[in-house]
C-alpha cells in the first residue's frame, strides 16, 4: 500500500464486510487496507456492485442488519468497527459524516431545512440551544452558497443540486475529520456536478477534512482526488496517486477502465468484456482472471496480493514480482 505524508486520520485494515441472504453470505468487501491523511481526497472507483458504497458505509458504521465486518476502521486512534452502537452514533459527524447520493431520499420532507441541523446539532451536543444551533446551521448553508433566510424552506423546496449541498452542510457541521461523499454528483447536470466538486475541494482545503469520494466517474476523480484507489470485486487492486495511475495504470482491470473513457480523440467505443463475478461465490486466484487479456496459470490459483509497482502506487496482479 502507497505511503501518504500526513499522518493519516483515516486507517482501514484488513476490513472485510459481509451480508447475510438467504443465498449464503455475500463477501461484499474482501480485505481492504486503505490509508487518508489530513486534507487528502482519495477516489475509490469501479464499475457498480465492486463493494465501493459498502466500504463508504462500514467505514461510517452504517450498513443494515444483515451486514457485518471484520478488521479495523480507525478514526482518531478509536476503532469504529469494534465500538459499542453509541460511540459509533457520536463518532458519526463528529469523526466521519457520509454524504449520501440521492438528498430527496434522506431529507425528511415534512421537517424545515434547519431543523435537520437543530436534531444533529443537539444530538451530539445537547448543551447546544436551539437558538445556538439554528445559528451554526445558517453558517453551514451560508459556507455552501445557500442564503441563510432559505433555511426554514422544506426540501422539496430547493432544486436538486441546493439539496445536495444541504446535505453536504449537514455532513460538515460539526466539522468531522473525514467525509466519505457516495456517488455525491449522481443525476445532476454538469454545470452543478463542477459546483459540487468545487466546495468538496474547499472543504478539503480550507477545513482539513480527509475525503472518500465514492465514484464511477473517472473523470471526477482526475479533477478532485489526490489519490486513486482501484476497486474490483470488494478487493482495491489498484492504488497510487491521480496521475501516475492516469498516466500508467497497472493493473488490467484499471487499464481497462481508462481506455472506456470517451475524450475528444475517441473514435471507436471500447469496452471490458463479461461483467463482475458473484460475491456469493468469487472465483478463485485473482476474481478479475475471467476478463483479463494478459491471464496466466497462477492467476487461477491464489489471490495476488498488492505489491509497489512504482514510487507510491501498488498493483495486485502477477505481471508484477511480489505479487
Amino acid at each position: 500500500m502507497s505511503a501518504v505524508v500526513a499522518p493519516p486520520i483515516l486507517s482501514v485494515r484488513g476490513l472485510s464486510v459481509g451480508y447475510r441472504t438467504p443465498r449464503g453470505v455475500v463477501g461484499a468487501v474482501d480485505d481492504v487496507s486503505l490509508d487518508i491523511a489530513e486534507g487528502e481526497a482519495v477516489g475509490l472507483v469501479g464499475e457498480s456492485g465492486c463493494g465501493k458504497s459498502t466500504l463508504g458505509r462500514a467505514i461510517v458504521g452504517v450498513l443494515p442488519e444483515e451486514g457485518f465486518v471484520e478488521g479495523e476502521v480507525l478514526i482518531g486512534g478509536r476503532d469504529l468497527a469494534k465500538a459499542e452502537p453509541g460511540e459509533r452514533r457520536k463518532a458519526r459527524g463528529e469523526d466521519v459524516a457520509l454524504v449520501f447520493q440521492e438528498p430527496m431520499t434522506r431529507l425528511n420532507p415534512l421537517m424545515r431545512v434547519e431543523d435537520h441541523f437543530v436534531e444533529t446539532i443537539r444530538a451530539h451536543r445537547p448543551d447546544v440551544s436551539k437558538d445556538e444551533a439554528r445559528k451554526m446551521a445558517r453558517d453551514a448553508l451560508r459556507a455552501m452558497g445557500i442564503p441563510p433566510t432559505r433555511a426554514s424552506n422544506y426540501p422539496h423546496e430547493f432544486s436538486g443540486g441546493m439539496r445536495q449541498r444541504i446535505m453536504i452542510a449537514l455532513g460538515i457541521v460539526l466539522r468531522p475529520r473525514l467525509v466519505v461523499a457516495d456517488e455525491p454528483t449522481t443525476a445532476l447536470d454538469v454545470i452543478v456536478e463542477a459546483q459540487i466538486l468545487a466546495i468538496l475541494e474547499d472543504l478539503k482545503v480550507s477545513y482539513r477534512m480527509g475525503l472518500l469520494l465514492v465514484t464511477h466517474n473517472l473523470g471526477i476523480v482526475a479533477q478532485t482526488c489526490d489519490r486513486v484507489a482501484v476497486m474490483y470485486a470488494g478487493k482495491i487492486v489498484e492504488i497510487g496517486y491521480v496521475v501516475d495511475v492516469f498516466a500508467s495504470p497497472k493493473h488490467p482491470y484499471t487499464q481497462g477502465l481508462l481506455r472506456s473513457l470517451i475524450h475528444l480523440e475517441t473514435t471507436e467505443l471500447r469496452s471490458i468484456g463479461g461483467g463482475p463475478p458473484d460475491l456469493l461465490d468469487p472465483p478463485p486466484g485473482c476474481r478479475f482472471a475471467p476478463r483479463c487479456e494478459f491471464v496466466m496459470p497462477q492467476c487461477t490459483g491464489r489471490v495476488p496480493v498488492l505489491t509497489e509497482v512504482g514510487p507510491g502506487q501498488t498493483a495486485a496482479c502477477y505481471l508484477y514480482p511480489g505479487a
